[in-house]
């Protein structure tokens, strides 16, 4: 027994959002599904060794899996945020490190599209060769020189590293006196930030990922030491993008960006459960050696956790939908399609643990033995959760939001 049966409930494009072609026409998702086998092949490999295998990598980039929201004047797919939480969804079903270098790599390569279109084609190439990586988190500084900036800091986190040719890298500003603020407008007394692009070899690599999940993201820290970034590679988060592409709205940028990251959370889920229904229709427990799939109280845990899921994922994707429409059609005010979205994530994201958490407890012993799929999806959705998309903290924001309260935090 496996879980092809549930497949037929939820097949794509029937499923809470049609998929949506990319701007090339190209179908990334079946892409995606194309490479279950060697993903699947390659998952202890991946987390032995911290990393993607570097065969896994280029069969991953040939396919665009790394570009998925890059955009199209750069050679990228320029997904919409439907199809590309599909393509996530996909991989991560088949392994989660995996799917969160695809989510990480193809929601850096938006941001592609905040440089000037020339120079981003100076830097990456035609089309663009970029496998991205680095930190939002302003953990470094960028001191103002003539022509652009000295950087030195380390980042943590920098899931793909190992495999990336350009980092992304988030600094405050300073200058002989010390930090720059803003002066006026929204930012008004916040420190002035600017992101780097720099190539992976202008980096230092520290390799210190030791984790308990998602171990095969090589998610090590990144640094660099009084490094001259020309200005024209660099960029603010605050800055409207230079590309005029929908898939850009400067408003719904972080919506955008996190909405893979339900996909991978649920793509897990769905991996969980294909992982249990296999189980189910084989194996008893340590104290009962009666199937359990014959259990009834396995049976409504089944049935449970499918709701959840199931539950989870169409709200994602007519939240998404709905944002996606309205960025097309250049909505004026996208507030409530940014706020069901962010909630939508945040909410999937808990979902997928609270589902897999079910169906590791209802395997009983077997939910320990490594040989146990359920034990890797258990390890890597609770290192997922701990993305800034998934925070607890949400909520609260999301709730000042719908109470007309400011969040208190970017990208509401």
């Amino acid at each position: 027994m496996n879980g092809r049966p549930f497949d037929r409930l939820r097949a794509s494009g029937k499923s809470g959002g049609a998929q949506l072609a990319s701007a090339t026409g190209y179908d990334m998702v079946a892409a995606a599904a194309a490479l279950r086998p060697q993903i699947v092949a390659a998952r202890d490999e991946m987390d032995q060794q911290g990393r993607l295998p570097p065969s896994l990598v280029e069969a991953m980039d040939d396919a665009g899996l790394f570009r998925t929201y890059m955009p199209s004047s750069l050679g990228g797919h320029e997904l919409d945020p439907i199809t590309a939480f599909q393509v996530i969804e996909e991989v991560a079903r088949a392994d989660g490190s995996a799917g969160w270098c695809c989510f990480i790599a193809g929601s850096i390569g938006m941001y592609a599209g905040w440089l000037d279109t020339s120079v981003a084609r100076e830097m990456f190439g035609t089309p663009a060769n970029l496998r991205g990586a680095g930190s939002f988190r302003p953990l470094g500084t960028a001191r103002v020189a003539d022509g652009g900036y000295i950087a030195t800091g380390q980042w943590d986190f920098a899931s793909g590293c190992l495999h990336a040719n350009w980092l992304f890298l988030n600094c405050m500003v300073t200058d002989e006196n010390g930090p720059r603020y803003n002066v006026g407008g929204p930012l008004d007394g916040l420190p002035q930030l600017k992101m780097i692009s720099v190539p992976i070899t202008d980096a230092q690599i520290i390799p210190n990922w030791s984790v308990i999940g998602l171990r095969g993201t090589g998610s090590n820290d990144v640094s660099v030491s009084d490094l001259f970034v020309p200005g024209k590679h660099t960029f603010a988060l605050t800055d409207h993008p230079m590309d005029s592409a929908p898939l850009l709205t400067f408003r719904t940028a972080m919506a955008t960006t996190f909405t893979p990251l339900a996909g991978h959370t649920l793509g897990m889920a769905r991996g969980a459960m294909d992982a249990f229904l296999e189980l189910a229709g084989a194996k008893g427990t340590t104290m009962n050696m009666a199937l359990l799939r014959d259990r009834a109280s396995v049976q409504e845990v089944v049935g449970r956790a499918e709701a959840i899921i199931s539950g989870a994922r169409a709200y994602t994707l007519d939240a998404a939908g709905r944002m996606w429409k309205g960025m097309q059609s250049g909505k004026p005010d996208l507030g409530n399609e940014v706020l069901q979205t962010r909630l939508a994530v945040t909410h999937a994201v808990h979902e997928s643990a609270r589902a897999i958490d079910m169906l590791y407890h209802a395997s009983g012993t077997n939910a320990v033995r490594s040989s146990n799929l359920l034990e890797r999806y258990f390890r890597d959705v609770h290192a997922s959760m701990m993305h800034a998309g998934g925070l607890l903290a949400n909520f609260e924001q999301g709730g000042r939001v719908a109470m007309g309260l400011p969040p208190g935090a970017p990208g509401w």
